[in-house]
């Protein structure tokens, strides 16, 4: 009696001290366990284009899209449980029949060879424990387990299984492997999908199936073969899963379309959403896929032939090198981007030359200065005077002269307002300034937007730096009759709770209607007959100016159709000059008809031809239809004209 009063002490110690052991290792992850009680895993984030189409996934090292429980298959669950955890809806979070078959046949090997864990174990194992085999290890495990299932229902431990797991190539979470392997959503996977998803986890790798696909469906099989055991699918089924081998997609995860544009987006959105790469956001953009590609495309046909021309020259080394590009397209009246492309190719350089680099705009900041003009009371056709000036600046001991001189290396004299515009005449917009006055001008321009601009007369020239994208800006101007949009990028982003931040167009009034659309009225002039013939498009009017600048450095095309406005800029990112024949008209302005001509294809329906607004009046002098919003502006001496008034004359913005 004594002896047994003995050992029921010693065992009575023995469990006290068991407990209190249990209870330390216990206390050292107890807290662990919130993070899977307050499950708040890294999720991607999706970009969108205005059509719904994927552009990129973003992600911090996890690429994982989350799926609630009510959106898994039964057949997912059916197929988890009976591979992993037949008795998972019966037990508390722990096997113990499996547990000590487990350590028989452990103590047989003399080391850990088999595990019996449950769904609930893999799950604490996953999120809060390593995967080392160690008996402290798992008596944590069981105790989390066993813990975590007073805290947890059945369906919330499955929800964050399925969603927490790594399936393989970089797919967190069921719903990103379903979508990435099979380019399917969760209700839309066969049988034998399910089968080759649920075998994943036991050894991502090994079983993957852009890897290693006689694995995959080998696993996929024994999956089915226990479903059939257990009676949970009938013969069909099973004979059809069996038999079924399944396509398989292997790409990249971040699918990233436009890499300059996800760029662009993100720089935008880290400013205030500092979760932007984890946070689950869905973002919808202004972009175009379509218009996109077929900018991509249309730049890169540019690029092509200047290399082929500087080959033929002899220069193509030089150029292959440093020659680059960029385009801007964006809808005229609302200012959403629907195409930016920074570069010919990102792969070799990420820097976005839409967005980041500032280069001069030569002659394509000529309608900006013409427009203040017309503001100011100038007609079309009002007399410009074509001839060269000497400048002299600087000081007594350092006296320099300016000499400026028209692309064509002669003058006219005199020069209709319009003509001067068409032909790009460099002598003629410099004595316009004059007599405008350069404060005028200066403060008309910081107005429209520009900045870092000369306050000499080198601003006619464009001799200042400025992005594609800014420039964008300024040619809404025109484009879209007066009112300037600011262009943006983003339209929506929704957070994981499904709230919404919508993004809308910034605008300002700039001119009138009538006095914008005298500019268009000119511009497409200039791609009719002067520097910009290579934008022609076939059954579209298109307008635009060229701009090149001094030795060639910059050769730019900016122009619109009714409905859409593009910018396009080339030049060597070290700012080098190009040949002296790469001009605007003839690198740039083939760019932009490129992209027309594809989109015109794609979208009959747009709108074809400019319409004149009401305070517009018309007058054919000499055989040409000239454009006034002032009566009196049209010369009646010397000339047959014919007039038509278009609705009630409204007077030009005073400065």
């Amino acid at each position: 009696m004594r002896i047994l009063k003995y050992l029921f002490g010693i065992g009575l110690a023995l469990g006290i001290m068991l407990l209190i052991w249990l209870m330390y290792l216990y206390s050292q992850v107890r807290f662990d366990i919130n993070k899977i009680i307050d499950y708040k895993p890294k999720l991607t984030t999706q970009f969108y284009d205005k059509n719904q189409k994927l552009i990129a996934n973003v992600f911090d090292n996890e690429h994982r899209l989350y799926t609630q429980f009510d959106e898994l298959p039964a057949r997912a669950i059916e197929a988890l449980v009976a591979i992993e955890d037949t008795q998972f809806f019966e037990h508390n979070g722990i096997n113990t029949e499996a547990i000590l078959r487990a350590i028989v046949k452990d103590i047989k090997s003399m080391r850990l060879v088999e595990g019996a864990s449950t769904l609930t174990q893999q799950l604490v194992k996953t999120m809060i424990l390593s995967r080392e085999k160690k008996i402290i290890r798992k008596i944590k495990e069981i105790l989390l387990s066993l813990r975590l299932e007073t805290l947890l229902t059945k369906e919330e431990i499955l929800e964050r299984y399925f969603n927490q797991v790594y399936f393989g190539h970089g797919y967190y979470g069921i719903k990103t492997a379903a979508i990435g392997y099979f380019h399917k959503q969760l209700n839309q996977l066969t049988l034998k999908e399910i089968a080759m998803l649920v075998g994943l986890p036991r050894a991502p790798s090994f079983y993957d199936p852009t890897k290693n696909l006689k694995h995959a469906l080998g696993r996929a099989n024994q999956v089915i073969k226990r479903l059939n055991t257990l009676g949970w699918i009938n013969e069909d089924e099973y004979n059809l899963a069996i038999t079924e081998v399944p396509t398989i997609y292997k790409e990249t995860l971040s699918l990233n379309k436009a890499p300059y544009i996800i760029d662009s987006a993100l720089k935008i959105l880290k400013k205030g959403v500092k979760d932007i790469k984890y946070g689950g956001y869905k973002v919808d953009l202004t972009i175009d896929l379509n218009a996109q590609s077929i900018a991509r495309e249309a730049l890169k046909f540019g690029y092509k032939k200047i290399i082929k021309r500087d080959k033929y020259n002899g220069t193509e080394k030089s150029n292959t090198a440093t020659l680059n590009g960029a385009i801007v397209i964006l809808e005229n009246n609302t200012g959403r981007i629907i195409a930016q492309v920074g570069g010919v190719d990102y792969r070799k350089s990420s820097f976005n030359r839409a967005t980041q680099s500032r280069r001069q705009p030569g002659s394509s900041i000529k309608p900006f200065l013409y427009q203040t003009a017309l503001d100011l009371g100038y007609s079309t056709v009002s007399n410009l005077i074509d001839i060269s000036r000497t400048y002299n600046y600087g000081q007594k001991e350092d006296l320099k002269t300016w000499q400026p001189k028209n692309y064509e290396k002669d003058f006219k004299g005199l020069i209709k307002f319009n003509e001067a515009l068409i032909h790009s005449r460099n002598l003629a917009t410099i004595n316009l300034v004059t007599e405008m006055g350069i404060d005028i001008l200066y403060n008309r321009l910081k107005y429209y937007g520009f900045e870092d601009i000369p306050f000499d007369l080198s601003i006619t020239l464009g001799s200042f730096g400025i992005s594609p994208l800014n420039l964008s800006e300024q040619y809404t101007i025109f484009s879209n009759q007066g009112i300037q949009n600011k262009p943006y990028l983003i339209s929506s982003i929704t957070d994981s709770n499904e709230q919404v931040i919508t993004f809308e167009s910034q605008s300002k009034y700039i001119t009138t209607p009538g006095q914008a659309f005298l500019m268009t009225s000119i511009l497409k002039d200039v791609v009719t007959r002067g520097t910009g013939r290579q934008a022609k498009v076939n059954g579209l009017e298109t307008v635009g100016k060229t701009g090149t600048t001094n030795n060639n450095i910059d050769a730019w095309f900016c122009g619109y159709s009714p409905t859409i406005q593009t910018i396009v800029w080339y030049g060597n990112d070290d700012n080098k000059p190009m040949r002296r024949s790469e001009t605007g008209g003839r690198s740039a302005a083939p760019v932009f008809s490129y992209f027309y001509k594809k989109w015109l294809k794609l979208h009959p329906e747009i709108q074809r031809k400019f319409e004149q607004p009401q305070e517009v009046f018309t007058s054919n002098i000499n055989g040409k239809t000239e454009y006034f919003t002032n009566i009196s502006d049209i010369p009646n001496e010397n000339s047959k004209q014919t007039i038509q008034k278009k609705g009630e004359m409204k007077t030009p913005l005073p400065f």
